[in-house]
């Protein structure tokens, strides 16, 4: 059975407006799953039966490959990119939109094979496995649209199991894992860690790299995830468990993870405030899914529970993921914020008509909530409103508590098994 996503509406717009669509993300996210739901014909580039005699078309006769019916979907078009052009052509002679659906698990690192970057005939849409609320784990029924709208915060009810939440994370969101046996879910994210260390990241650009060092270099990631982690942090965790990389080494294989992307670091928000604070721009450092760092680390739910720490970290991640897939849906992105006096904020999410909503994740707990309600209340306070819109909303995402609520101060509390586009 396919569980909606919110990028089936991504994809419909992006198809109803450009001749052909990419969709990019990690492997096991659904990319293929959700194409040949709007797909009307599809070539697997992949598939072993054809593979061969697919590449071979994509040299001396490509548009055999593109001829079908419409949407046609080119599934892991990477593995032959002469394909690019010909499908660009194609869409410049058929000069109408919906033509095509690529998807690619990597990006190509061999461009002397494409002449032409295209620009105005292929619009790039980027998937992340599934949200909660895509996975049935939230009710969904906090509309983060409704708010834009300016709409009153609906006051609903959430499930409220620390347990669940632990093992949520730990499972992520990849479409295999939901719905199976708790052992078996559990088993997925590891199952990619083992794929990407032991053979995606040297199949990427033909680089062969050291599985120790590339799962070294997962674990000092995860142990940064949620924070500004340094590239010299990053090395020395490296070095403390013998597994030390230099400079160009390190990049080439930090490069490779973010081909497939492993690893989507979380860029910073610049507004306009009303004083002269200079603002941080280093990322906050992310995977794509929350159960790649708890892999890499080797935790377990139970672990995460005593652990606190660790758990407040890589919840904040699994938030991160929602966020951007509601962003994805409502024509936005997500941000985050950190300036030179230590004032952060975990996420904002900028819709592209520049309205924004401000957002502190706490994994639970009254004193949490405060502390991230003056965090949001501090921020507000400096954005200069007489050059920008002011916040649409304030929004303290936990991962407990049984209600969504709003506080007497404006403040919005909403459990993340809640929240939807």
């Amino acid at each position: 059975m396919y569980r909606k996503r919110a990028y089936d509406e991504v994809l419909a717009f992006r198809l109803e407006s450009k001749g052909a669509v990419l969709i990019e993300g990690p492997k096991w996210c659904g990319k293929t799953t959700t194409a040949r739901q709007q797909a009307a014909s599809a070539v697997l580039m992949q598939d072993p039966r054809t593979r061969d005699q697919n590449k071979r078309l994509a040299e001396i006769a490509p548009q055999t490959l593109l001829s079908g019916s419409t949407p046609r979907l080119i599934d892991e078009w990477q593995v032959a990119p002469r394909l690019w052009d010909a499908i660009r052509y194609e869409v410049d002679e058929r000069d109408e939109f919906g033509q095509f659906i690529l998807t690619g698990s990597t990006v190509p690192t061999d461009f002397s094979e494409m002449e032409h970057s295209g620009t105005g005939r292929i619009s790039r849409m980027r998937m992340r496995p599934m949200a909660l609320f895509e996975s049935g784990d939230s009710t969904g029924a906090v509309s983060l649209r409704a708010l834009f709208k300016g709409e009153p915060l609906l006051i609903c009810q959430a499930e409220d199991d620390f347990e669940k939440l632990a093992f949520l994370t730990c499972r992520g969101g990849w479409p295999k894992a939901v719905d199976q046996s708790d052992r078996v879910a559990l088993q997925q994210a590891f199952d990619y860690l083992d794929a990407v260390v032991e053979s995606d990241i040297s199949r990427f650009d033909g680089v062969k790299r050291s599985s120790s060092h590339v799962r070294a270099l997962m674990r000092a990631y995860a142990r940064a995830v949620s924070s500004q982690g340094t590239f010299a942090s990053l090395q020395a965790d490296m070095g403390e468990s013998g597994a030390a990389l230099g400079e160009s080494a390190l990049r080439g294989y930090l490069d490779a993870l973010r081909g497939l992307f492993v690893i989507e670091d979380l860029e910073a928000w610049n507004p306009n405030l009303r004083s002269k604070t200079a603002i941080r721009t280093t990322p906050t450092r992310h995977f794509a899914d929350p159960s790649i760092a708890t892999a890499a680390l080797g935790a377990s739910p139970s672990d995460l529970i005593n652990d606190l720490n660790t758990f407040g970290l890589v919840f904040e991640s699994l938030c991160i993921r929602d966020l951007r897939a509601c962003a994805a849906a409502l024509d936005g992105a997500v941000y985050h914020y950190r300036d030179k006096a230590g004032l952060e904020c975990d996420a904002i999410l900028k819709l592209r008509n520049g309205s924004y909503g401000l957002i502190e994740i706490k994994l639970g707990g009254d004193s949490a909530v405060e502390e991230g309600a003056k965090t949001l209340k501090e921020l507000a306070a400096k954005i200069d409103t007489t050059r920008m819109p002011v916040p649409s909303f304030l929004m303290v995402l936990t991962g407990t508590g049984q209600y969504s609520y709003p506080r007497e101060d404006g403040v919005l509390v909403v459990p993340i098994r809640a929240l939807g586009v």
